[in-house]
């Protein structure tokens, strides 16, 4: 792909990110105005600052992050049905927010208790995911993921156990965690979340070159003079942080991470230098449009944001389990 080739997709999907965050806070039950809000005249200020932009910002970041961290796995593992959520991660985080739901953790400063849990059992989830793959000093992508589908079952199991013990309230309270969604959250918090997950994504982006050599093979990789285990390795903590930091505040949000880079692939290409930027972009974009429609398809009443993709992905990851067999009989 040339130059000027990569710079005009990259271009196209920062327009429709821009549309789309632009609209995406004037969308809702009740009607406002920029002028009005902006110039603080009520309701239209406390309904854009503290209700609806926080969310956009929210899913901006935490779309872009999850298409992003998607196309890292897909890469490390050589699978074009790889996600965020393959690796054990997300369960780590699952399990943590369960645990602090039925023993009734309380808030610690200004984080609730369940986004810590969450975050502290991801970060488990991580180091053992990293303990079972390392052979030596060796690390492969194949042992990688055993490990993570491992401590995933292990996880999955914990939570089903905790869930079958909680009351009435907490097992509400554990279901709606586990749908995903999107919330009105304090611009600190968003702070905090842009300064875990950006620098990796700009990351993932400067090694876009060596994550085209890991995507066609780690003998592929070594032959021209790059550590597989390095590049596996730094892969893997890089997409693991970014992916636990989002699912700490919003729970696990799935096919984010597989509709929207398979989706590019198709389109641009399997170079990264490309679909990283575009994926980072148009994740932002689908994830915000698919919180918008959470919160205004049947108003007022929230449907979770995890429902909306899962209702999205799911024909769509049918169609690319076929589309995949039939590439395989030809």
């Amino acid at each position: 792909m040339t130059t000027r080739g990569l710079w005009l997709d990259i271009g196209i999907s920062a327009v429709i990110l821009v549309l789309v965050a632009c609209a995406a806070p004037l969308v809702g039950p009740a009607n406002i105005q920029y002028g009005r809000a902006i110039a603080g005249l009520s309701p239209d200020h406390e309904i854009l600052f503290y209700a609806r932009l926080p969310r956009v910002l929210l899913s901006l970041i935490a779309g872009g992050t999850l298409a992003v961290t998607g196309v890292l796995f897909q890469a490390l593992l050589r699978d074009a049905l790889a996600d965020p959520y393959t690796l054990g991660i997300s369960s780590g985080a699952a399990f943590g927010a369960v645990l602090a739901i039925c023993f009734g953790w309380r808030a610690t400063g200004s984080f609730p208790a369940v986004w810590t849990a969450a975050f502290i059992g991801s970060g488990t989830a991580l180091l053992l995911v990293l303990a079972i793959s390392f052979e030596g000093r060796r690390l492969s992508s194949f042992t990688l993921l055993l490990a993570g589908v491992t401590i995933n079952s292990i996880c999955v199991a914990l939570i089903l156990f905790l869930h079958n013990l909680a009351t009435v309230g907490q097992s509400f309270a554990i279901e709606r965690w586990l749908m995903g969604g999107i919330e009105a959250v304090d611009y600190s918090v968003i702070g905090w979340l842009a300064a875990a997950v950006l620098p990796l994504c700009l990351f993932a982006f400067v090694r876009a070159r060596h994550w085209n050599l890991l995507a066609v093979g780690e003998d592929w990789a070594a032959a021209r003079g790059v550590s597989s285990t390095r590049l596996v390795l730094t892969g893997y903590l890089a997409g693991s942080i970014m992916t636990a930091s989002v699912t700490a505040l919003t729970g696990p949000i799935g096919f984010v991470g597989l509709i929207v880079p398979h989706a590019l692939r198709l389109r641009l290409g399997a170079d990264h230098r490309v679909l990283i930027p575009c994926s980072f972009l148009l994740g932002a974009a689908f994830l915000t449009v698919c919180d918008t429609v959470s919160r205004t398809a049947l108003a007022p009443t929230e449907i979770p944001v995890g429902v909306i993709t899962a209702l999205l992905g799911g024909p769509f990851f049918i169609w690319l389990l076929r589309s995949k067999r039939r590439s395989l009989w030809l």
